[in-house]
């Protein structure tokens, strides 16, 4: 009988852009409430008068984008682009 198997997104690397509020620790628990992310790891890159452009790592089994970009511009803020992404092979 053949194997079969389900690709799941297990990590994205974000540039993004948002505002100075909220910082990045509240930034970082709401994306982490996105179903499917175990991990949010987020580093500030360049500060400028009213925005901030941060690295936003998000790790999991299962992560679905659509949600993740939801969740960003929700909180005011915009994905430049998407750096890496790692998909995983997970046997049914």
């Amino acid at each position: 009988m053949p194997e079969r198997h389900e690709l799941v997104v297990s990590r994205i690397v974000l540039d993004v852009l948002k505002p100075h509020t909220p910082t990045i620790i509240e930034f970082a628990k709401s994306i982490s409430a996105v179903k499917g992310i175990s991990r949010v790891d987020v580093s500030i890159l360049e500060v400028d008068t009213n925005t901030e452009t941060v690295k936003l790592v998000v790790e999991g089994a299962g992560i679905n984008f659509e949600q993740v970009e939801a969740a960003v511009k929700h909180l005011g803020a915009a994905i430049h682009s998407v750096d890496q992404v790692v998909v995983e092979k997970i046997s049914k």
